[in-house]
């Protein structure tokens, strides 16, 4: 075959790959967004007249909008506490030498990856139940915040790494105490990474389903994950019309505040400082 000729072969068989593949995964996010306008909507994408009914019908369901509640609270509060304590450790691991450091960190991220959070469901109900925490937000805030923190700490931390020790020295001549450095130096230098953490936390928290499941027994205390499981019958049909409506209400937010953070700081999982 022609060199010219196989090239083009070659081309037009890649196009249509990378076509078939985008094909493949926009279908999904097209059903998300046209499905809730469509009238009796089912498995098939479908194009009709725009109905705002379903919406109608998931507004008339009483635990819709207390369980998107829940999931700001979950994620909010988990959020925030993964923020706070990944740079606190971050920091201390960046700069303190400890003996085995690395390797600990290491095998921090590399324990959070391999005991998954349905391997160590018993334990952590059991250790919650003595705690009292059972059927309590608190206790399942800090459930995940434990299981997020490994791996925040390990991003955060390089962009700890990426911070020049003169700027803390120059903080230090002018009398900044340890506190003050962090505060002032340290933190607003690695703001666009804690965005990056933040928001990583708040889309592993808003989608968990198991945790918040067993933990909580109060129908009232659950969050959007766990509430969506109801849209079922007794026979395991999906009620279509409320599922994907909840599912378009309930990815807003998320989208929203990746928009936000994305436009104000940009996302990179790698920190430094150019001079």
């Amino acid at each position: 075959m022609n060199p010219v000729v196989r090239g083009v072969v070659g081309r037009i068989g890649a196009y249509t790959a990378v076509c078939t593949l985008v094909v493949f995964f926009a279908l999904p996010l097209l059903w998300l967004v046209l499905t809730p306008f469509t009238k009796n909507p089912t498995y098939s994408v479908r194009f009709s007249t725009p109905t705002l009914g379903n919406f109608a019908k998931l507004a008339e369901n009483p635990q819709v909008w207390p369980s998107i509640r829940n999931s700001i609270l979950l994620a909010g509060g988990s959020s925030l506490l993964v923020i706070g304590l990944a740079a606190l450790a971050a920091y201390a691991l960046s700069r303190v030498r400890v003996p085995g450091r690395d390797q600990l960190l290491y095998a921090l991220l590399l324990l959070s990856s391999i005991v998954t959070g349905t391997a160590a469901m018993v334990p952590i109900f059991l250790m919650l139940f003595q705690l009292n925490l059972i059927d309590r937000h608190t206790g399942v805030i800090l459930v995940l915040t434990g299981g997020l923190l490994p791996a925040a700490v390990f991003m955060l931390k390089d962009f700890v790494d990426g911070i020049p020790r003169s700027y803390e020295e120059s903080a230090r001549v002018f009398g900044a105490k340890p506190l003050q450095i962090l505060g002032h130096v340290v933190l607003p230098v690695i703001r666009p990474g804690m965005a990056t953490v933040g928001v990583w936390a708040l889309v592993q928290v808003w989608g968990n389903f198991l945790v918040p499941y067993v933990l909580l027994a109060n129908p009232s205390k659950q969050p959007a994950a766990v509430v969506m499981y109801t849209f079922y019958d007794a026979g395991g049909q999906p009620d279509f019309a409320l599922i994907s409506t909840f599912a378009l209400v309930y990815s807003i937010p998320v989208v929203l505040l990746y928009l936000v953070v994305n436009r104000r700081y940009g996302f990179s999982f790698q920190g430094g400082i150019k001079g």
